[in-house]
């Protein structure tokens, strides 16, 4: 059982791996001509709306996740029938949560001449108009096709949705590319965006019943079923407000910055949120993508097996985290200077917040994957409290402050509840030991990793490395440098914990 979750985790790390890398040298090449060619303004309104939308998905109230939650026992024992009516339930919550996002979205449209003043955007009401229903559009196909999708996940077999959609995804890319490069009309960006979302739910859906010909949900009787299985909305409801907390960092941010900065200042943000959100969405997906194993795992309830996973899992996510912070730190400026021009470069201290939120979230991955297997999920307060602390820290960061204020309480919030509670949390309800052997380790795998990186930075210093101003050698001389301290740092990994031993032998084997 140990080695089908070890190869199922690897395919989709490896699928995973090989679109995102793609995907992730398109968007550097496309972000480039479309600033050019469509505008920073627009591509702030873009993104801006999509925040907007963003919060009315809120209205899934964690039901996938708590339909993945329900789906592993089935999909152990492969009872069909189970699966069967647990998708048909998904598919009667997701049509009322479809039809509760779409009038939440035509009210919130109501507001978009209060939200973006015609002076302030340079652009038509008519198209901010169709870029907003456009994206709503391409959202609710989520809800009312694509729901089947979460049995792949639940299967560990993530990497068909990867495959699907970044394929999909990279060919509206280029096609975009070519209207917007010759056009520089915004209004067939939107309309390939709207075009290509239906493409994707098609290609989808085919490869689902293709991989599950037995798969006959029946969305009638979702409400029938829905009574059998409670827990869908229990644990629904609880990660609800966990969620509340994801979506009030990442979809509030940008929006407080165009209040209290521009949409330009949005569009320049937009571009690290872009280079870091395609590395964070890579390593997610290799290193979440085992995520129902954890959860077949804890089925088999060996106690010390789990622990020493858990520590495997927390090692090489601090080692990754480092490898980034240290890459991110040394580069970045140089990569966005060469890529986007000098007028796009932020000031360094705004790097390092982004770079700093991201280092918590990886390195404290672990934690909620476990919590997740565990389905520990009561604790919603905390969701709030990080919820309200990051929401008053941005408020006032970001008046006082500006652009660092509201980064920074990002960063802030996150330390003290997923860094600090969620650790005592699992430690207490799950593993039942004390937290105290976690900080233990934790604390002195963060301090190896800070001296590690100093003595890197030290090193670039004195071998007065310059990076190049073209973009394409910067990303290459970037690879390098990250390369060369994982070589350096990986052997230092191995030779002081045995998890890193045991990962690599069981990549090996």
């Amino acid at each position: 059982m140990a080695e089908s979750r070890l190869k199922k985790s690897l395919l989709n790390a490896r699928v995973n791996l090989i679109f995102y890398v793609l995907a992730l040298i398109l968007s550097f090449f496309s972000r480039k001509i479309f600033l050019d060619s469509l505008g920073t303004d627009f591509i702030g309104l873009v993104g801006t709306l999509q925040n907007l939308l963003g919060f009315l998905n809120l209205a899934e109230l964690g039901v996938g996740a708590a339909i993945g939650f329900v789906l592993y026992k089935p999909i152990f024992e492969n009872d069909r029938d189970s699966i069967n009516e647990i998708i048909s339930v998904m598919g009667y919550v997701y049509r009322w949560i479809g039809l509760i996002i779409l009038l939440s979205g035509i009210i919130l449209s109501l507001f978009l001449p209060l939200i973006f003043p015609a002076g302030n955007t340079g652009m038509g009401y008519s198209l901010i108009y169709f870029a907003y229903y456009s994206l709503l559009a391409s959202s609710l196909i989520g809800y009312f096709i694509n729901y089947r999708q979460n049995l792949l996940g639940a299967d560990q077999k993530n990497y068909i949705v990867t495959a699907c959609f970044q394929s999909v995804n990279m060919t509206k890319i280029v096609i975009q590319l070519i209207v917007a490069h010759t056009t520089r009309n915004p209004v067939y960006w939107v309309a390939i965006e709207l075009v290509f979302g239906v493409i994707y739910s098609l290609v989808l859906n085919r490869r689902i019943y293709k991989t599950y010909p037995w798969l006959k949900s029946n969305i009638r009787l979702g409400k029938q079923y829905l009574k059998k299985y409670p827990e869908v909305f229990k644990k629904g409801r609880q990660i609800f407000i966990h969620q509340i907390n994801s979506f009030a960092q990442f979809q509030l941010t940008p929006l407080l910055t165009y209040a209290y900065l521009s949409l330009n200042t949005v569009a320049c943000l937009g571009n690290y949120t872009l280079l870091f959100d395609r590395i964070s969405t890579l390593l997610n997906s290799a290193l979440e993508s085992i995520t129902a194993s954890i959860g077949n795992l804890i089925a088999e309830g060996n106690s010390s097996r789990i622990i020493f996973t858990f520590w495997k899992l927390t090692i090489l996510r601090l080692f990754i985290a480092g490898a980034i912070l240290f890459g991110s730190m040394a580069g970045t400026e140089a990569f966005i200077r060469s890529w986007l021009g000098q007028q796009y470069v932020l000031p360094k201290i705004v790097l390092l917040l982004i770079v700093l939120n991201i280092y918590l979230k990886i390195s404290t991955g672990a934690i909620k994957q476990f919590v997740y297997g565990y389905g520990l999920f009561g604790d919603v307060w905390a969701s709030l409290i990080e919820t309200g602390t990051f929401i008053v820290l941005a408020v006032i960061g970001g008046k006082v402050l500006g652009l660092q204020g509201l980064l920074g309480a990002g960063v802030l919030s996150l330390f003290f509840i997923q860094g600090m509670w969620k650790p005592y949390y699992l430690y207490s309800r799950g593993f039942h030991i004390s937290t105290w052997k976690y900080w233990q380790r934790f604390i002195l795998i963060n301090l190896l990793n800070l001296g590690l990186m100093v003595s890197g930075w030290k090193v670039i210093d004195m071998a007065g490395i310059s990076f190049s101003s073209n973009p394409i050698i910067t990303i290459m001389q970037i690879v390098a440098i990250t390369a060369a301290y994982c070589l350096v740092t990986a052997p230092v990994f191995y030779l002081l914990f045995p998890e890193t031993r045991e990962f690599v032998k069981s990549l090996i084997k």
